[in-house]
C-alpha cells in the first residue's frame, strides 16, 4: 500500500484504535449505582488524510432497575426522566444499536478495538463500562478497557485550557451554554474540538511522515 492510501486510514492514524466520541447524561457520579440517563455517540472518518466527524447515534435511556436517582444530577442537566417526550429506552435496546453499529465500523475501517473519546473521559468511559456488565447484548462491548482519548489533556498540551467551551473557542469552534450538558450537544462539540485538535497536530508537523 502507498503513502497516500495508508493516510487515509483510520487504523493507520490511531495504531489500529477506532475513536468514537461520547457524552453522557447521568443520574449521579458513581457508575455502579447511577444511571445513565442519555447518550450521544460520534463515529469518525479520515478524508484524505484530515480527521473528521462521520456518524451520530443519541438516545434518552430508563433508569436501570435499582439505580439511585440524585436530585442534584437531574438539577443540573435538566432531564426529566418521567417526560414521555424522551422517547426513552432501556440501556440493553441502547447499547445492542451502539455496540453492533461499533462492530460494522470496525470491520469497515480495518480497526481491531474501539476507543472511547470524551472531556474528561474517564467519567463517561467508567459508566459505558459499568453498563456493559449490566446488559444482555449478542456481541460483546467494542470499547477497550482502559485505553481512552481525553480532549481535556489534548486541549491543555496544545491551547492551554481544559474547559470544554474554552477549548472550542480556541479553536474558533462556537459553544452555545444554553445547550451544553445535552449528551448530543455535547457530543458533537467534543467532536469538532477533537477533530481540530488531531488535525492542527498534523499541520504543525506533530504527526511523523510515512516511511517507506
Amino acid at each position: 500500500m502507498n503513502n497516500s492510501l495508508k493516510l487515509d486510514l483510520l487504523s493507520y492514524r490511531f495504531r489500529g484504535f477506532y475513536p468514537v466520541v461520547v457524552d453522557i447524561e447521568t443520574s449521579g457520579f458513581n457508575p455502579k449505582n447511577n444511571a445513565i440517563l442519555e447518550i450521544g455517540l460520534i463515529t469518525l472518518k479520515m478524508n484524505n488524510g484530515w480527521l473528521e466527524k462521520n456518524e451520530i447515534l443519541h438516545f434518552h435511556i430508563i433508569p436501570f432497575k435499582g439505580s439511585y436517582i440524585s436530585p442534584d444530577a437531574l438539577a443540573f442537566n435538566k432531564i426529566n426522566i418521567n417526560s414521555p417526550l424522551r422517547g426513552a429506552v432501556t440501556e440493553n435496546t441502547a447499547f445492542n444499536i451502539i455496540f453492533n453499529k461499533i462492530y460494522n465500523e470496525l470491520k469497515k475501517n480495518k480497526c481491531k478495538k474501539a476507543v472511547v473519546v470524551g472531556h474528561n473521559v474517564n467519567f463517561d468511559h467508567s459508566f459505558i463500562m459499568e453498563a456493559s456488565k449490566r446488559i444482555k447484548t449478542k456481541c460483546n462491548n467494542p470499547f477497550h478497557n482502559f485505553v481512552t482519548f481525553d480532549t481535556t489533556s489534548m486541549s491543555s498540551l496544545l491551547l492551554g485550557q481544559t474547559v470544554l467551551a474554552k477549548s472550542c473557542h480556541a479553536l474558533g469552534i462556537s459553544f452555545d451554554n444554553n445547550q451544553a450538558h445535552s449528551a448530543l450537544y455535547d457530543t458533537d462539540r467534543t467532536a469538532e474540538l477533537f477533530c481540530k485538535l488531531v488535525n492542527k497536530w498534523k499541520k504543525i508537523g506533530g504527526w511523523p511522515p510515512i516511511k517507506t
